[in-house]
């Protein structure tokens, strides 16, 4: 039989055990919590993604016989699975027959993983999802053609990817009310965007905001806005006559006044009797006239004095790798025209 005594210590150890467990019920919650954070963070995440994923065109699929550009993601014995870029990423697949016209000896050599590749379409079944594609079936022309339409298609879509994340809307949304009616209108997206660089009604009919056409405008004139193009030409400039280097310095001068005010022309000196004819302008054609009307300014000049010039390269748009290079052996000749001390005295 239980003492009073007894049982009140009994009482005080059931307290105290049904204290622990709420307070390990309290150390779990937390953790429950947590984890059940990191779910929710992770679906509105996933969310978040997927509503800033979609194709770049109206049509959900391509069309028979339409190029397209494609991500190589794996090779197998059929052929190589790829992905649509344009497309959203779906799944097609370029047979191993489609590859060359010329016998295959290494799959390898032909195709790569991660690498794009321009295909044609040559089979679409919508039902099951099936997209069959074709490499050797497009020509150099083709792939250029093909090229330059995607690079268009890739930034206007970076625009309408960037304004749906400000704004928090659906990308697919916002194409279809500030995307592919600009592609149905201009014939593509891009061209009606760099219309808008210099008109203010492009955007006026289409249903946005204010919001979105202020940070759809001012996105487009950051991205989009012209690059000058650096236009080049390599002379070399010789005169043998008593002026010497005086007509030559005086026939370069000219070339050099030669440029308007917004596009100066600039002549370097890469190693007697070689210069270079540089200037940066916003049309390609307008550049290469202005060295030549140069060119032929240094001419009349120079050979009133008895001199020669011969153009070594003529005007022509230089990449940076080209620029590149050309800095590269401008370093190299001054470097070995510095003056060596050879008759320094020796330490005894």
């Amino acid at each position: 039989m239980l003492t009073t005594e007894s049982r009140v210590k009994m009482e005080d150890m059931q307290e105290s055990d049904s204290d622990h467990e709420e307070t390990n019920e309290d150390e779990e919650n937390p953790k429950e919590e947590k984890e059940n954070s990191e779910e929710n963070f992770e679906e509105l995440n996933k969310k978040d993604l997927s509503r800033l994923n979609c194709r770049f065109y109206e049509q959900q699929y391509p069309e028979v016989e339409e190029l397209v550009v494609v991500n190589v993601r794996h090779i197998a014995d059929m052929g190589a699975y790829v992905t649509l870029l344009e497309y959203n990423n779906i799944e097609g697949m370029i047979l191993l027959s489609e590859l060359s016209r010329r016998r295959i000896r290494s799959i390898n050599k032909l195709i790569r993983v991660n690498r794009n590749e321009v295909v044609m379409v040559l089979r679409v079944d919508k039902e099951k999802g099936y997209i069959d594609l074709s490499k050797r079936r497009v020509s150099p022309e083709d792939v250029a053609k093909c090229e330059d339409r995607y690079n268009k298609a890739k930034a206007v879509h970076s625009v309408l990817r960037h304004v749906a994340e400000q704004r928090h809307v659906g990308l697919e949304e916002l194409y279809t009310r500030a995307g592919w009616p600009l592609y149905r209108k201009y014939g593509h997206a891009h061209d009606a965007y760099k219309l808008a660089l210099t008109q203010d009604d492009v955007f006026d009919n289409l249903d946005m905001t204010d919001e979105e056409k202020t940070e759809l405008t001012s996105y487009i004139r950051r991205k989009l806005a012209p690059q000058p193009i650096k236009i080049r030409s390599d002379i070399e400039v010789t005169c043998f006559t008593y002026e010497g280097i005086e007509a030559i310095r005086s026939a370069l001068t000219i070339g050099q006044n030669c440029g308007p005010a917004d596009t100066p022309v600039k002549i370097r000196l890469i190693a007697p009797p070689m210069y270079v004819m540089t200037c940066n302008t916003l049309e390609k054609d307008l550049g290469i006239q202005i060295l030549n009307d140069a060119i032929e300014a240094i001419r009349t000049s120079i050979t009133g004095s008895g001199g020669n010039i011969e153009v070594k390269m003529p005007p022509k748009a230089v990449s940076q790798r080209e620029e590149s290079e050309l800095q590269a052996i401008m370093d190299r000749l001054a470097l070995e025209s510095e003056d060596v001390d050879g008759d320094a005295p020796e330490d005894a």
